[in-house]
């Protein structure tokens, strides 16, 4: 009589084995706890975010309470709140904060005119097989370096230059340097930025709300203000945060196309060095009205659609 036992074949233990690795148990858990695998995901953009950028905003602001030595102008850790008085009470820091929202408001609503026959052009009316290049033609300026851009400007604006020329023969000249020249540099540097979103939200628009708008008689400006522009409001919010933020904090662009103009990116890059905790004080300017626009947005209902 034959006796078998039933043992296992070698190819199965490596099987058992690998089923209980570390590694695949980890797998397994990650893939059950849904929780456990975003927390996972997201620590290490966090704590990036946590230290580079909050921290660093944290030690502005209580940099900001500190004062300086009037004789040596080294940084004296005294805590005061004379740096902020001194913001909200000094005319000139209070004119060029008012100036500098005005600019990054002015600069949001031109691309904002800009970028909607842009973007619906791109949308709407390219044929597909073009889409992408134009997406790419919008993406193109973005490559290039931006003192260069900025420096080209400056050629173009000079008196003499080739806007000048142009409109020489219309009894015209260059607006040459100033609050112009820094609008329209700093509209020209952040257009991309509000394309992309429009662009995007109008692509998401069905084609079918416009030919129902025209079926039931409604002209282009009525269509626009009816149906295009209600769903593509929360677009032109998302790219108003670029434009607005970025023109608040811009300063090189007003140093080199702005003639006498200050913001206030200038007046913390002119003080960084004389008075640290000054700067620290208008520092704090920028980034309270950037929080105070968001909150704006976020409370008009215009992010809903994102």
């Amino acid at each position: 009589m034959t006796v078998t036992t039933d043992t296992p074949r070698p190819t199965d233990r490596p099987t058992a084995a690998a089923g209980s690795s570390p590694s695949r148990r980890l797998a397994a858990l990650l893939h059950r706890h849904e929780r456990l695998r975003l927390a996972a995901l997201l620590t290490a953009p966090a704590l990036w975010l946590l230290v580079a950028y909050l921290g660093s905003l944290a030690a502005l602001f209580v940099s900001a309470f500190w004062t300086t030595d009037p004789f040596t102008s080294d940084v004296v850790k005294v805590w005061n709140t004379d740096n902020f008085a001194a913001v909200l009470t000094t005319g000139v820091y209070r004119d060029v904060a008012l100036r500098s929202i005005g600019v990054a408001l002015l600069v949001t609503a031109v691309d904002a005119v800009l970028a909607f026959p842009i973007a619906f052009y791109m949308a709407k009316v390219a044929r597909p097989a073009r889409r992408n290049l134009l997406v790419v033609a919008v993406l193109t300026p973005l490559w290039a370096s931006y003192l260069v851009k900025v420096y080209a400007w400056r050629a173009i604006l000079a008196d003499g230059g080739p806007l000048d020329w142009l409109l020489h023969p219309l009894g015209l000249g260059s607006p040459g340097y100033g609050l112009p020249a820094t609008v329209a540099v700093l509209s020209y540097l952040w257009l991309p930025y509000m394309i992309l979103p429009v662009y995007a939200g109008l692509e998401r628009l069905p084609d079918s709300l416009l030919d129902a708008s025209a079926d039931l008689g409604a002209g282009a400006w009525r269509t626009f203000c009816s149906v295009v522009l209600p769903m593509v409001l929360p677009s032109v919010a998302a790219g108003s945060v670029f434009t607005f933020s970025l023109s608040l904090g811009d300063y090189i662009a007003v140093q080199i196309v702005g003639g006498k103009t200050q913001l206030i990116g200038n007046l913390v890059y002119s003080n960084i060095t004389l008075n640290l905790p000054l700067a620290a004080a208008l520092g704090t300017v920028p980034v309270v009205v950037i929080v105070l626009y968001l909150l704006a947005v976020r409370r008009s209902g215009a992010l809903r659609g994102l």
